[in-house]
């Protein structure tokens, strides 16, 4: 019989499984989820469940795009789970796998994002990105990378949710290429149905603190509104904003996208957000473990200055030596 397997055509016998399919791939069944003619085969069922001719078979792992230790006195809590970092990372840009690794060790993030991609059949026995970072140590946080519509995002996750057993997401649906902005109705409507299909939902979304506020009515567990666009590196560009979703919030904010430096990352901290995600400003940097150094210590320090509250700032001099006494 013929399908068709990643987009490519390929010929089996008659009546076989999608087990016999995963080892003629030469893949490890414990690192790929896979989805038949659009609707996911549970991993239990590999051995039971026969392919036909014309079958349309998708079979995807998770590429660069746990459990946390126990939290001291001011952790970062998402969805009932405390972290000791509020750094969340990306796993995408680097160099390799080894230059991820490093990268991510030195950050002190606790959670990682993967996108879902296609297996590559011709090279099934290449180094997967779960061969470098172990998800009993990392939490690992799915994405919708590269979604433009909701269907897409919600399928996405589900095969997501297959391939690790994850309920906790990150859900982005994009506008259009230039720009990379989020597209806040097939937002909305993807993140409803991610709800109430049992998923944990942390949501990339626009600086509208109205829009920030209807998701999180919808029941999303994390906000997350952009700095600046994508890979842009500009820093927070409207920290008004910012500021209105995190009063309004009773969810964690976290800003995504659009962090450059450290002092970035320190500026949103600061303005009050729970934790910053970010993977180009580490990634693309010229070293990129010293950048991790670097943001792991900017967002310890925006957090610590948070907490202490700034000084009111004033319009002239106000000297710190009194000056009664004064020779």
């Amino acid at each position: 019989m013929n399908i068709t397997v990643n987009g490519d055509n390929m010929t089996l016998p008659d009546q076989a499984t999608v087990a016999a399919l995963i080892g003629r791939l030469g893949l490890d069944r414990g690192k790929v989820a896979v989805e038949r003619n659009l609707e996911i085969v549970p991993r239990s069922t590999f051995d039971s469940v026969a392919l036909a001719e014309g079958d349309r078979i998708e079979v995807v792992h998770f590429i660069g795009g746990g459990e946390a230790g126990a939290a001291g006195d001011d952790p970062l809590v998402i969805a009932g789970r405390s972290f000791n970092s509020r750094l969340l990372v990306g796993t995408g840009k680097y160099k390799d796998f080894e230059e991820t690794r490093d990268a991510i060790a030195a950050s002190g993030a606790e959670i990682v994002t993967v996108a879902v991609r296609r297996v590559n059949l011709a090279t099934p026995g290449a180094p997967m990105l779960v061969d470098y970072l172990d998800p009993k140590v990392y939490t690992f946080l799915p994405n919708t990378a590269g979604c433009y519509t909701a269907e897409d995002a919600i399928r996405t996750l589900r095969l997501a949710r297959e391939a690790g057993g994850w309920n906790l997401v990150k859900l982005e649906v994009l506008g259009n290429v230039k720009t990379l902005y989020p597209n806040m109705p097939e937002t909305l409507r993807a993140a409803e149905i991610l709800v109430k299909d049992g998923f944990e939902v942390m949501v990339y979304c626009a600086d509208d603190p109205i829009a920030a506020k209807r998701l999180e009515e919808i029941g999303c567990c994390a906000i997350m509104p952009l700095a600046a666009p994508i890979g842009s590196g500009l820093g927070v560009q409207n920290p008004v904003n910012i500021r209105l979703i995190i009063e309004e919030a009773k969810v964690p904010v976290l800003v995504d996208a659009g962090v450059g430096t450290a002092s970035d990352a320190a500026v949103a901290m600061e303005l009050g957000c729970d934790a910053v995600l970010m993977n180009t400003a580490i990634a693309e940097a010229k070293h990129p473990i010293l950048m991790a150094r670097a943001m792991k210590a900017a967002i310890e320090a925006g957090r610590l200055a948070y907490r202490a509250g700034r000084m009111p700032r004033k319009l002239y001099a106000d000297p710190s030596s009194p000056l009664a006494g004064l020779i």
